[in-house]
């Protein structure tokens, strides 16, 4: 019996679909364009952040950027001595 109300139901949520979208009437208030809108904003920042991720790791790859510059090491102290750290 309720595998016939969920089929049921599942075929009023099919019909109402696709009713709007002949009449071209998606969304039903201002919330349903405010979600949507925030929905997709939010999946768009996530690609974004994918593909720029997926940059950086091909170039960073392919060109070895550790290799880029010489780096330097210092033998002797560089800075000034704070003498408040010392015991």
């Amino acid at each position: 019996m309720s595998s016939n109300n969920i089929g049921q139901q599942f075929q009023d949520q099919w019909n109402d679909i696709l009713g709007r979208v002949a009449n071209k009437q998606m969304f039903q208030s201002d919330w349903d364009i405010a979600a949507f809108v925030i929905f997709f904003v939010f999946i768009g920042l996530i690609l974004v952040l994918v593909i720029l991720v997926l940059i950086r790791c091909c170039c960073c790859c392919c060109c070895d950027c550790e290799s880029q510059g010489p780096k330097k090491h210092y033998k002797q102290k560089v800075g000034v001595d704070n003498p408040a750290m010392e015991p």
